[in-house]
């Protein structure tokens, strides 16, 4: 029971989380319940660092796109190659055509899976991501890139815990095909 008052609380506290890097966590004491195990609390605190770096890499993100700096400094705070390289050359490429991304991102994200065992530990992360206020444009202009029609679709990350203990977002995928 107490396992399932967990997963409730950190879901309850990230499903508001969009864009915020330092989105408030709220905490939920439970009267009379055992504390968690050594395992439980391992488990708990890998959702929640992975679910700040996902938020971290969503706004640093829309932060780098927007200004087309394919090194902004804070990418490598939050994201890991392959999908740091990914990032990056997507930006620049925009950057090359006169392109930059503006606008928000939504976010309803989902811890799917935790692997504290493997080396390196991972959580999965789905999230039902709205890019429809996120749109590529001319900069010059701001005149939305003819084909570039952004979508409410699933996304698929994962986060992995480095030797140095940071949680970074080192694998995604949009599923554009996959309507949420």
């Amino acid at each position: 029971m107490s396992a399932y008052l967990v997963v409730g609380a950190v879901l309850g506290a990230v499903a508001g989380c969009g864009t915020d890097r330092a989105a408030p966590v709220e905490t939920v004491s439970v009267v009379d319940q055992p504390a968690p195990t050594p395992g439980e609390a391992d488990e708990r605190n890998a959702r929640k660092a992975a679910l700040i770096a996902y938020s971290g890499y969503l706004a640093v993100t829309q932060e780098a796109s927007g200004d087309s700096d394919p090194h902004h400094p804070e990418l490598t705070t939050y994201l890991a190659d392959p999908l740091l390289t990914r990032v990056r050359f997507t930006i620049r490429t925009a950057k090359e055509h006169g392109a930059i991304r503006i606008g928000t991102l939504r976010s309803d994200p989902v811890v799917t899976a935790v692997d504290l065992a493997g080396v390196p530990a991972t959580v999965e992360i789905q999230d039902c991501l709205d890019a429809t206020g996120w749109r590529l444009v001319y900069a010059e202009d701001e005149r939305v890139v003819p084909g570039s029609e952004s979508t409410r679709h699933l996304a698929t990350v994962t986060a992995a815990r480095y030797p140095d203990g940071r949680w970074l977002i080192n694998t995604g995928a949009s599923h554009e095909d996959q309507p949420c």
